[in-house]
């Protein structure tokens, strides 16, 4: 297959797969609905659908002998459904409020299949067992879904634990019957879901198979093909219908569209077919895929639960972990040498800034006027709302001393990329000294201090790709960047102690 050819046929099947999945997704929820499908199982219906693209192309991968095209497909599809549907759904729509019980039923099970992916692909766990528990995860949360509140209530459980997932059945519910409000089917809709069907597996056959020619023609990596390219391309019915729900307020329904795909992904396009063909020995690429995919999952849910919803904030943070996520990916497959601890630098560096992003603000706990029945003098701050105020200042006018913690994190990080990337021509490492230095700013001397800790780290590691690992060279740049950051603690507790006092 020619070159030119390959890429038309490329264009042709995602278009012809992207839009007739569309008609797909609209006819099986009609159907769905003339089967008497609750609002809950006919968004599982929905995400059912609209993932034929990279089931398909997945399946086609595996089936010739293309695991890691497969596994790519599959796993790459679901990183890039949480950026695309909760991270960029949150940052166009504002906010996505969400249930906790509904957080917490649909992240149970959505924890669980990514961790199954995970063992299954590291090779921890075989196929078949995983794919057993992937499946009954999945049919115990259909058949919740599935029940009424009175069969729930009817339950061998404890009346705590119906209470809750009747609670947590109906709040998804209610959130659904808003979104997806199909009519009943006719006969000509099952024929044409039949059709749509059929006309969606041939044009991603085709994809797949053009995608295959083109990266073999380029010899570009079957983990980029499929992680990257083909993951992004046969994502985008569900990314543009999340978008859409966020914009119109419909949290719960963007939450299970997101895990509820990801789920069916792993469930049917990745374990069913490689307990038939097999799986191939464990890669680094791939487990490097599943530890994205789980991680990124846990801390979207971690997110969601604390926050009751996704906000502007965090989904520009799930967007920039893709970004990460892919040049981790890259790394991977073109970088010579040790790109898997650029990889695992990479991530331990967005690791810290999201831990910093979760710690709680301090909150303002003086007395309630409404209880006391005093109100404080027009321009007077009450002593609770001054130490707040000096907590979230910094040495810098306008700049809160939290903006420059994450700032003095992520400047490091960037020095170390470029020096990771740059390799041993240049040495970045007394670079990253800046880090402290802008913590130092905030005036407290324990997140200057831990910042320091963390560009020590990246010091340590840098000597592997600088090639002065263990080298006297090592030693005199460890010296200062550690000697540095010292120094700025101490500035720091210095500046903190000579600080007035809020009033007690």
């Amino acid at each position: 297959m020619s070159v030119a050819l390959a890429a038309a046929a490329f264009l042709a099947g995602a278009m012809i797969s992207l839009a007739t999945s569309w008609l797909l997704v609209s006819r099986l929820e009609r159907v769905g609905e003339r089967l008497g499908l609750s609002e809950a199982l006919l968004g599982l219906v929905a995400a059912l659908a609209a993932d034929a693209p990279e089931v398909t192309a997945a399946i086609t991968a595996m089936a010739g002998r293309q695991q890691r095209l497969g596994a790519g497909v599959v796993i790459g599809s679901n990183v890039f459904n949480l950026a695309a549907l909760l991270g960029l759904g949150a940052v166009v729509a504002g906010r996505i409020g969400l249930h906790r019980r509904v957080v917490v039923l649909g992240g149970t099970v959505a924890m669980c299949v990514a961790a199954v992916c995970l063992a299954v692909v590291t090779g921890l766990v075989p196929v078949a067992a995983g794919l057993v528990v992937a499946v009954a995860a999945m049919a115990l949360y259909a058949a919740v879904l599935g029940m009424s509140a009175q069969r729930l209530a009817r339950l061998p459980l404890p009346g705590a634990w119906t209470s809750w997932l009747g609670s947590a059945v109906a709040e998804e519910e209610q959130e659904l019957g808003d979104a997806i409000r199909p009519p009943r089917a006719r006969r000509r809709d099952v024929i044409t879901a039949i059709a749509a069907l059929g006309v969606v597996v041939a044009a991603s056959v085709m994809m797949e198979r053009a995608a295959s020619a083109l990266g073999s023609r380029f010899a570009i990596p079957d983990i980029v093909v499929g992680g990257l390219v083909l993951a992004a391309v046969t994502s985008l019915p569900n990314a543009v219908a999340a978008v859409y729900l966020a914009g119109r307020g419909r949290g719960a329904a963007t939450l299970s569209t997101a895990l509820n795909s990801n789920a069916l992904n792993v469930t049917i396009g990745l374990l069913i077919p490689a307990a038939v063909t097999g799986l191939g020995r464990p890669s680094g690429q791939a487990a490097l895929i599943a530890a994205w995919y789980t991680g990124l999952t846990a801390v979207v849910l971690v997110f969601a639960y604390r926050d009751r919803g996704i906000g502007r904030a965090a989904g520009i943070l799930v967007i920039a972990a893709y970004l990460v996520f892919a040049g981790s990916l890259l790394a991977a497959a073109y970088v010579p040498w040790h790109p898997y601890r650029i990889a695992v630098a990479a991530a331990a560096a967005l690791a810290v800034v999201f831990a910093v992003r979760l710690v709680p603000a301090r909150q303002d706990r003086s007395p309630d006027p409404r209880r006391t029945g005093r109100q404080p003098a027009r321009g007077v701050r009450g002593p609770g709302r001054l130490r707040h105020a000096a907590a979230a200042e910094s040495l810098l006018p306008g700049w809160p001393a939290r903006r420059l913690w994450i700032l003095g994190l992520t400047v490091p990080l960037i020095v170390a990329a470029a020096d990771a990337a740059l390799g041993a021509r240049v040495v970045l490492i007394g670079l990253l000294i800046a880090g402290p230095g802008c913590v130092l700013l905030t005036g407290r001397w324990v997140p200057t201090g831990l910042t320091g800790l963390w560009v020590t780290g990246l010091a340590v590691m840098l000597g592997v790709p600088d090639g002065i690992w263990g080298t006297g060279t090592q030693v005199i740049f460890l010296a200062a960047v550690s000697g540095a950051a010292a120094a700025c603690t101490v500035a720091a507790a210095l500046i903190a102690a000579r600080r007035p006092p809020g009033p007690r």
